[in-house]
């Protein structure tokens, strides 16, 4: 039976990706078809986290899915891994945005600067989703300018004290273990913080408009103790936080591009059957047909952006600039065609029995973090000017 997302393949992209990637893609897009969207709505509206679909994640091998077999990951390339992240937040953001942290935010960093010893406490555990990570960055003064870090770890004998706080973190509150970046002697370093050490807490952050089925947490660290042996060796300075960054805005570019895709696919087919005035449908309405044309073709470029970059990536030829330029445009022309959904819809754009209301206030969010859309513009401006324009 055809997927009624067939018909938002407007260039026939599909020719372009592999047997293996059209049938990972496949496979997730049935799951969440299956599992996610029976219970997604209520969730959102309840502010709650589904988190009975982890195992059933982690049995599809979504977690590091691009990570090599050795640990346990699928090791696939990165376009499949981005077809992933598409489905996934053709579902919701919020559940892309536990899959993202959990692979490209915590998976990817013990893997790439980890010892040997955290490669094989952590991958495996994460990998079966016996274990949820999150990525401590952000501080409450401290969001587009990682470099302002306050939170120091100090070296005392054979541990490091940590102190500091961090907000708008995902999955914070469910975590196992928590990477969380620290201003120490030689520089910014990366430290792994089990849930229960002492002085390290997380409390969730409430009232969110957004991505309400994900968690989002603030931590505290007061005084909290960790080994040596928990600090990340293989990088020291921003290069750590922001490598990673990297590769979790690589899959939301992809993600975005989900979102967009159900917006245009709900709005398409309300208005093939919602008549008004002359009791025809307002698909016929040159109005709306103006609409559905501007929404496939961003939605269009936005599939080749992210399969170019994807390609580029696989080539280890995609750099931070070019992702840059995948989150800005993938997410802006997601949020545009989320309210031209809506407007559609009417009235009915605002209702909890469509989704594009969710999705509308989810990208809201997505837009701003992991680099807002201005400071994307900020990354591509100084590749092309050879000027940073950041102070």
């Amino acid at each position: 039976m055809a997927s009624k997302f067939q018909g938002v393949d407007f260039y026939n992209i599909d020719t372009l990706l592999s047997e293996e990637e059209r049938a990972i893609r496949d496979t997730v897009r049935s799951w969440v078809d299956e599992n996610l969207m029976p219970v997604i709505g209520e969730a959102y509206v309840a502010g709650k986290f589904p988190k009975q679909l982890v195992p059933q994640m982690a049995e599809l091998g979504l977690f590091g899915a691009n990570l090599p077999e050795e640990y346990g990951c699928a090791g696939l390339n990165n376009v499949a891994y981005g077809l992933i992240m598409q489905e996934l937040e053709r579902g919701d953001s919020g559940l892309r945005s536990f899959v993202s942290v959990q692979g490209a935010l915590v998976m990817y960093p013990i893997h790439a600067f980890g010892s040997d010893e955290q490669k094989q406490k952590w991958l495996p555990a994460l990998q079966q989703g016996k274990a949820i990570g999150c990525f401590g960055l952000t501080e409450p003064d401290f969001g587009s300018n990682p470099g302002g870090m306050r939170a120091r770890a100090v070296r005392d004998g054979g541990d490091y004290v940590l102190n500091g706080e961090k907000t708008w973190i995902t999955s914070g509150t469910i975590a196992d273990v928590a990477l969380v970046w620290a201003r120490a002697e030689d520089g910014i370093r990366g430290f792994l913080v089990e849930r229960g050490t002492p002085g390290f807490s997380a409390k969730d952050i409430k009232g969110k408009m957004s991505l309400r089925a994900s968690v989002t947490s603030s931590l505290s660290l007061q005084d909290t103790r960790v080994p040596a042996r928990n600090m990340l060796p293989g990088v020291v300075g921003l290069k750590g936080p922001l490598s990673c960054l990297t590769q979790a805005r690589y899959g939301i570019g992809w993600g975005a591009v989900g979102a967009a895709m159900a917006c245009y696919v709900e709005a398409l087919e309300y208005a093939k059957t919602r008549k008004q005035f002359d009791e025809r449908p307002i698909a016929s309405h040159q109005l709306i047909q103006e609409k559905f044309a501007d929404m496939i073709t961003e939605i269009t470029k936005a599939q080749l952006l992210a399969l170019h970059v994807g390609r580029l990536k696989d080539r280890g030829r995609a750099d931070f600039a070019h992702i840059s330029m995948l989150k800005r445009n993938n997410v802006k022309i997601a949020l545009e065609v989320a309210r031209e959904a809506r407007d559609i819809l009417g009235a009915n754009g605002v209702a909890d029995e469509y989704p594009i209301f969710r999705h509308m206030a989810n990208l809201e969010s997505v837009i701003t973090y992991e680099g807002t859309h201005n400071i994307h513009t900020l990354i591509i401006g100084e590749r092309v000017t050879g000027i940073p324009a950041y102070k």
